[in-house]
């Protein structure tokens, strides 16, 4: 707070100079900001909160002693961390930082450092800040997904009762085996909440783990892949195409494109960009139409000269920004992780899993493709397909073999099997599937399991993207077209979300091979 020597600034209960003074604030006064609205700022101070008029407020008090220092930025979250235009978190966001960006620290105070990112000054919190470089710590993020995600550790072969209530006279509501991962909830007692699976309930703490060893009979490979363009290319190349999240951003739009009415505002002319910052500079987050009504958070001023206003923007996938998008095709995030690394593993190679492992162990009980180990292992071994990918969209496919397409659908009175929701589209799905199955041939279910996972390994696996990570971003393409090209899926985090489910399937079985495939990108 910057006022003349000896005076003081009043503060108020509401926004207007006739409003009854509530105290009395000197110069270099601290205080909380709230929310800016038309010249004043919501306050809180010694307790109390109030208004005060904006113009005497200064963005934090600098320590004359103090000397620049380099820091790093340690991440919250795959969107970064916030910088404000002020110590607040009411305050506008200038820009979100990367984890490792080497950030020039001016001063700290109260929990909050004045800094320089991307040439911009502004403020963040100081518990996101850093010594070491992103490589010698560990994302706050990363933390927090280890922390919260623990092993079954029972003797091989063996299982642990999921139960209803924190009880041994609790139902049993699940069989865990061995190496089963399990996000906890809660623990007291000696036991934790958990869900694994798709279902919640209680397990005993004692066996859980937070490390585990790789079965006996596992072996393992890596090769690399290299590519003649650098990380941030790669991101360049993606995000001409909009890839998608559902990470909620702080959005602005600029003054011009909005009719304002109390915090309310209506979209003026066709069309607008909502951005993630205060400028066009930033990356474009949506797009809205004209009439629509959008909440209005606050607003900055932007380096262009124009207003611009923080606004709720009510959609659930949006632009990734370029700092989430970068996270996920950099494969050092995943690389080393055991359980995130199977998004590199070459689904163009068989496993070698044994068939009665995989029956009694994986299918048993997943009713019509129960005791079907051996046309997975077929399809596997003469395709080269990795046959824990072929039994994951399966069972996904089927409801666990329940679907009705999987149990057979007549057919110009012929009985039909679609294992893999192949030609399925919605609409009409069950007929759609089963006349694919029918022109294709699948009258039993092992020729639906073999001749469906032909399809499936000619599609992807077969053309340079033997990988979840290549299935979605799929660099080869951009290496030979310098564009983003079939790709699987629109969400950045789609090769990361489905390796769960691999894991759980592999952690069920003692002996198979795995193949690494991990993509190497040119240096700077």
């Amino acid at each position: 707070m910057s006022v003349n020597a000896g005076s003081t600034l009043n503060l108020r209960n509401s926004a207007s100079s006739s409003a009854s003074i509530i105290g009395s604030l000197t110069n270099g006064t601290a205080v909380t900001v709230q929310s800016d609205s038309n010249g004043w700022s919501k306050v809180t101070v010694n307790g109390k909160t109030g208004y005060v008029s904006s113009q005497y407020l200064t963005a934090g008090k600098e320590s004359t002693e103090s000397t620049p220092q380099t820091k790093y930025i340690k991440v919250a979250s795959v969107s970064g961390v916030s910088m404000y235009t002020k110590p607040s978190t009411k305050a506008s966001v200038i820009v979100k930082v990367a984890a490792g960006v080497p950030v020039i620290v001016y001063s700290e105070e109260n929990g909050w450092a004045k800094i320089n990112a991307y040439g911009e000054e502004g403020y963040v919190e100081s518990k996101f800040l850093s010594d070491a470089k992103e490589s010698e710590i560990e994302a706050d993020h990363d933390k927090d997904i280890v922390e919260n995600l623990r092993y079954v550790d029972v003797n091989p072969g063996s299982s642990l009762n999921m139960r209803s209530t924190a009880s041994t006279n609790g139902t049993i509501v699940s069989k865990l085996s061995r190496g089963t991962i399990v996000k906890v909830l809660s623990e007291k007692n000696g036991w934790a909440k958990v869900t694994a699976n798709g279902k919640e309930g209680y397990v005993s703490t004692q066996f859980l783990t937070s490390e585990i060893k790789a079965p006996e009979g596992q072996q393992k490979e890596t090769v690399y892949s290299q590519y003649g363009f650098t990380i941030d290319e790669f991101v360049d190349i993606q995000m001409k195409v909009n890839p998608q999240t559902d990470t909620k951003y702080n959005t602005y739009i600029r003054e011009d494109a909005l009719s304002v009415k109390s915090n309310v505002g209506t979209v003026i002319g066709n069309s607008w960009n909502v951005r993630g910052g205060a400028g066009t500079n930033f990356w474009t987050v949506g797009q809205v139409s004209k009439g629509t009504q959008l909440n209005i958070l606050s607003s900055v001023k932007g380096s262009d000269g124009y207003t611009w206003y923080q606004v709720d923007f009510k959609k659930a996938w949006v632009n990734a920004s370029p700092e989430d998008v970068k996270y996920y095709v950099d494969p050092n995030n995943f690389a080393e992780d055991p359980i995130k690394a199977l998004q590199f593993v070459n689904l163009a190679t068989s496993t070698k899993v044994q068939e009665k492992e995989v029956n009694d162990q994986i299918l048993s009980g997943k009713g019509i493709l129960s005791g079907k180990a051996s046309a997975f292992i077929q399809a596997g071994e003469s395709l080269g397909v990795n046959e824990m990918y072929l039994i994951s969209h399966a069972l996904l496919e089927t409801g666990n073999g329940r679907s009705t397409l999987a149990n057979g659908v007549k057919v110009n009175g012929k009985t039909v099997y679609n294992m893999y929701g192949i030609g399925a589209f919605d609409g009409d799905a069950v007929a759609k599937g089963a006349q694919f199955a029918y022109n294709a041939g699948w009258f039993t279910p092992e020729q639906a399991i073999i001749g469906g996972a032909k399809y499936i390994s000619n599609g992807y696996i077969h053309a340079n993207q033997n990988t979840l990570y290549k299935m979605r971003w799929n660099p080869d393409g951009a290496d030979k077209t310098g564009t983003a090209t079939h790709q699987y899926a629109t969400d950045i985090g789609w090769a990361d979300k489905q390796i769960y489910q691999l894991h759980n399937l592999y952690s069920l079985v003692n002996s198979y091979n795995l193949v690494f495939d991990i993509p190497v990108f040119k240096s700077k």
